[in-house]
Formats: structure tokens, C-alpha cells, sequence
């Protein structure tokens, strides 16, 4: 009997995770006191999420019990707070309201159907180990989908403050709708909107500092100020509930929230609905685990740990899974909630757990709470958690370091808020693409002389240097391939033209890590050219990996120069020639 024990013992160690087997009663507190404060943060923002998703209140509940339960599982991130965030929510109405009218039951199927095919996705990233997948989207294209999106989203949110019902459309639709529908603004809920919109912010930006002038340490206050929403949450039902406002006034509320757990179960969906989800869960997958694994990155860094960006496709795909399976929709690691479970001291992901416990509690008991909730209280926590990911700093220095960068940042801002989602990822990758191919075929080249008293060699037009009348040293700080090697070719042909005296061409690569088939057809023909005018070709500096695929070649074999190793030897052999 005992043996048994001792087996079962075994097996659940093999079994549960890295940081459950290395739990210490002291990260208890610090736990249990961060899962506390996420829910309260949680509660507010996963309500308005789902309604951002075009989704009944309740979806965004069920997206915040399994989910995180799965992630804490799965997951390597010790404070990563996973669950429904504005960007997913935004691409999950963007992919789904073409296909069925938001708030449906097909529309919440389809839901569901997303967040398992988002979380297939992940799962089968993980088995082939395609966590470098996180370094694909380059950062302005990030940068700028992020500010779009954001932008998009406050958009969006200006009914709900407005008062108003109009149709989902493009931005221009929306503008445009909104304008028509000025003479119908409910100003009661204008006048809720704005003063949560105003709260909001002054917690943001001042409320700190109060707190800390009535002796609250900085993590207190700061904690505190996350706590906002919730607070405005609570007044602004109050006072809708207290005095009828919903009937009087016609501020519109959420209304009934059933209580009690969603049911566990997965029906497929058929082919055209598949196909229909399968570049949208892509698209959120790419976006949700770039977001994921970069905030759960750099809050690692800050204590010295470490995640695994393989096992990190398991805990995102077991997380959408579990989401799809209890009624939520695609799930992402999330920038705020995460920075704030971190600051509540959370040191495990056992913080998660309890806040997945304290969310199946409110929806168990403590739903009818929300029935007068304002609709414009959550149009405002969205609109203020949006906002702060704008900026607007970002774009200034990236233009002004890197033209291309630049241009790909606000390419795929204006198309992300002008066209949708998707087409401005594709726009951004794409400039993205097309300014690396641009780069690439257009290499530096630069002609160098030798820096007096040195071995060193810079060029020309930046240093004062030595050059040798008989012989021009050309560094190439490019690989090598059929798109750039016609710049290398015009380059050569140049400095012939120009300097009819010289009569050696001395080709430096210290920065060639490859050379492909067409570049060295060009290469030998170049030796060619060369030699049939009586000059000579060299190379020198070629690295060992380079040279090793040159040997076989006809460039080394028939080539009209030498093969230096160094440019100051090439230098000094040239120089007693000339």
C-alpha cells in the first residue's frame, strides 16, 4: 500500500508544473494578494471586452476561469496574466461580424470555434518548437498595429459614450454614423461617460501622487490607482440602480448576466466556417503570442528568471483551448494585467489560480450585481486602457532614426485604422519586406585606404588614409547574392572607367558570410574582364566558411590576383609593385 503512495507521489511530481514543485509557503501571501487585485481589475475588463468582441458580458467571465487555470499549467511566465485583452477582442469582432450578426448564438459559436483554432495553432507551433515565430513581426510593425488598433478601438467605444446605436463599420462608417447621429445622444450617459472617462484618467495620472501625499508608500498608491475601474464600476451602479436611470433617462445598462458555470463541450464546426477562421486565428495567434511572450519577457528580466518560448506555445494553445471548451473566446497574455499581478507581489502563477477561483465565484453568486452597469462605464475602461498604449514618441524617434522603419510604423497605423486589421499587418510586413530587399540589394560599398602608422583600413571619404596609385581597395559589407551583386559589378566597373591607371582590384570581405551561384558566376566573370585588360583581380580577408565553398570554384582556381589574408598584406605586396 505504501509502495502505491509513494508511486502516485512520483507520478504527480512528474506531472505538476516546474513551480509547483519548488513552492514555498512565503509566495503565498504575495500570491493570494495579487490574484485579489488582478480579479477586481479583471472583472470590469472582461466585461467590456467581450462587448468590444461583439459578445454577450458573460463570455468575457468564462474567458477568465479555465484560461488562466490552463496557463498556469502550461505556461513559464511566473507572472504573465492571461485572458481576453482589447486587441484580441478587436480582431475577434473584425473576423467574425462578416460571417453572423454580433451578440448571436452563431456569432458566439463562432467565438468559441476561433479560440480553438488560435489554439490549435499554438499547440502544433510547440510540437515543431516554432518559438523563434515570436521575433517574426518587426517592432515598428508591432508599434504601429498596437497604435492603429488602439486608435480603432477608442473609435469604436464613442457610441457607447455617446448613447447612441449604430452599425459596425470601418472608421469612416463609424465617423460618419456618429455624425448623423448627433440629435440622438442620450446625454445622461454622455454626462456617465465623461466623468468615468475623466476619473479614469486623473487616476492614471494623478491619483498616485495624492495617495502618496496622504502616506501611502509608491507601491500602495500605484496599486490603488489600478483599482479605479472597479471603483467607477461601483458608483456608477449604484447611482443607475438607485435612482432608475435606465427607465427615467434611458441610459443604457448591461442588464440580466446569467449566473452559473458554462457548460464544457466542443461541437465542430463545418468546412466553410473553418476556412473562414483559419487566417483570422493566424493572424491572432502571430499577434497574441508576440505580445505574450514579449511581456512576459521583460518582467522576467526584472528578476533574474527565464521562459521558455517553446513551452510558451503550450500554455497560450492550452489557454485558447480551454477558453473555446468553456464558452470564452481567443485569449492573450495582457501588458496591464500583467504588470499589475507582478507589482501585487505575485510570485507564481498560483496568483492566476486564485483569480480564475474569485472570477467562478462572482459568476456563481454575484452576476445580478452588474445588471445596471452602465454601457458607457465600459465604452470609458476601454477607450483609457486603449489610449495608453498610443504613442505617439515611439513613432517620432523611429522616424527619425530609420526612414524605412518609420514608414512601416505609420503605414500599418493608417491602414489598420483606415482598411482593418489584418490588411494592415500585411501592409506593415510588407514594407517591412520590401525595405529589407531594398537594403539588401543596394549594399554598402565603400573604397578604403590604409590609416597611417596602422594595419586599419577606413574609408576614403570619412578618414584620411593612404591609397596606393596602382590599386583600389574595395570593401563590400554585404552578403553576396543574385540581388545586390549587380551593384558589386557597377561599382568595379566604375573605378576602372575612371581610373584607367590602376591595375589592381582588391575585393575586402570581412563582412561576406555567403556568396550564392549567381554572384559568383558575376565574380568570375569580372576576373575575366579584368584580366583580358591586363589588371588583376584580389580578394582579400575572405572568411574560412566562405572560402571553403570557394575552392572548388573557377574564381580561385583562374583568378588573376592573389588570395591575401589580410588587407595590410595586400596593401604592402601592391605597394612594392607600385
Amino acid at each position: 500500500m505504501f509502495k502505491d503512495e509513494s508511486n502516485q507521489a512520483s507520478s504527480f511530481s512528474k506531472m505538476a508544473p516546474e513551480w509547483l514543485k519548488s513552492y514555498k509557503r512565503a509566495y503565498l501571501q504575495g500570491d493570494m494578494s495579487a490574484g485579489i487585485i488582478v480579479t477586481i481589475m479583471l472583472i470590469p475588463q472582461s466585461l467590456a471586452y467581450a462587448l468590444l468582441a461583439g459578445l454577450p458580458p458573460q463570455i468575457g467571465l468564462y474567458a477568465s476561469i479555465l484560461p488562466l487555470i490552463a496557463y498556469a499549467v502550461f505556461g513559464t511566465s511566473m507572472t504573465l496574466a492571461v485572458g481576453p485583452v482589447a486587441v484580441a477582442s478587436l480582431m475577434t469582432a473584425t473576423a467574425l461580424t462578416p460571417l453572423a450578426t454580433p451578440g448571436s448564438s452563431e456569432y458566439t459559436f463562432l467565438a468559441m470555434q476561433l479560440a480553438m483554432f488560435t489554439g490549435v495553432i499554438y499547440l502544433l507551433c510547440g510540437v515543431f518548437r516554432l518559438g523563434f515565430l515570436s521575433h517574426l513581426l518587426s517592432h515598428p510593425v508591432i508599434n504601429g498595429f498596437i497604435t492603429g488598433s488602439a486608435i480603432l478601438i477608442a473609435i469604436s467605444q464613442l457610441k457607447g459614450i455617446l448613447g447612441v446605436s449604430i452599425p459596425n463599420g470601418s472608421v469612416v462608417d463609424t465617423l460618419s454614423s456618429l455624425y448623423a447621429s448627433l440629435g440622438l445622444i442620450n446625454y445622461p450617459t454622455l454626462y456617465i461617460g465623461i466623468a468615468s472617462i475623466a476619473f479614469l484618467f486623473y487616476a492614471r495620472n494623478g491619483l498616485a501622487n495624492l495617495l502618496s501625499k496622504l502616506g501611502l508608500s509608491k507601491e500602495q498608491a500605484g496599486l490603488l490607482t489600478k483599482l479605479a475601474p472597479m471603483v467607477v464600476v461601483i458608483i456608477s451602479t449604484l447611482l443607475v440602480a438607485t435612482n432608475d436611470w435606465a427607465e427615467t433617462l434611458g441610459v443604457k445598462i448591461v442588464g440580466s448576466i446569467p449566473e452559473g458555470l458554462p457548460s464544457l463541450s466542443y461541437s465542430l464546426p463545418t468546412v466553410a466556417q473553418s476556412k473562414s477562421l483559419l487566417m483570422p486565428a493566424l493572424l491572432i495567434f502571430i499577434v497574441g503570442f508576440i505580445e505574450s511572450v514579449s511581456v512576459a519577457q521583460s518582467l522576467a528580466l526584472r528578476r533574474q528568471q527565464k521562459i521558455k518560448p517553446n513551452k510558451e506555445l503550450f500554455g497560450l494553445g492550452a489557454a485558447n483551448a480551454a477558453s473555446a471548451l468553456s464558452g470564452g473566446y481567443p485569449v492573450v497574455g495582457g501588458f496591464a494585467r500583467s504588470v499589475v499581478n507582478y507589482a501585487a507581489g505575485a510570485n507564481t502563477p498560483l496568483a492566476s489560480i486564485f483569480s480564475a477561483v474569485l472570477m467562478l465565484i462572482v459568476l456563481l453568486g454575484f452576476t445580478g450585481y452588474f445588471f445596471y452597469l452602465p454601457h458607457a462605464v465600459l465604452a470609458a475602461t476601454i477607450i483609457v486602457a486603449v489610449l495608453g498604449m498610443v504613442d505617439f514618441s515611439t513613432v517620432r524617434h523611429t522616424w527619425k532614426y530609420s526612414k524605412a522603419d518609420g514608414l512601416s510604423l505609420l503605414g500599418t497605423t493608417l491602414t489598420v485604422i483606415l482598411v482593418g486589421v489584418e490588411p494592415g499587418i500585411l501592409v506593415g510586413v510588407s514594407i517591412s519586406i520590401l525595405s529589407y530587399l531594398w537594403n539588401a540589394s543596394h549594399p554598402h560599398i565603400a573604397i578604403v585606404g590604409r590609416v597611417d602608422g596602422t594595419e586599419h583600413f577606413r574609408n576614403i571619404e570619412r578618414y584620411s588614409v593612404q591609397t596606393l596609385p596602382n590599386a583600389v581597395f574595395i570593401r563590400i559589407d554585404e552578403n553576396l547574392f543574385f540581388g545586390n551583386i549587380q551593384a558589386v559589378e557597377e561599382t568595379i566597373h566604375s573605378v576602372l572607367h575612371q581610373h584607367p591607371e590602376v591595375q589592381n582590384i582588391v575585393i575586402l570581405g570581412p563582412a561576406i558570410n555567403s556568396i550564392d551561384s549567381t554572384a559568383l558566376e558575376v565574380l568570375c566573370a569580372l576576373n575575366t574582364q579584368i584580366g583580358a585588360m591586363k589588371k588583376k583581380l584580389h580578394l582579400a580577408e575572405i572568411k574560412g566558411p566562405v572560402m571553403d565553398r570557394l575552392r572548388g570554384s573557377d574564381l580561385i582556381s583562374e583568378l588573376t590576383g592573389n588570395n591575401f589574408l589580410h588587407a595590410y598584406e595586400a596593401f604592402e605586396a601592391l605597394a612594392r609593385r607600385a
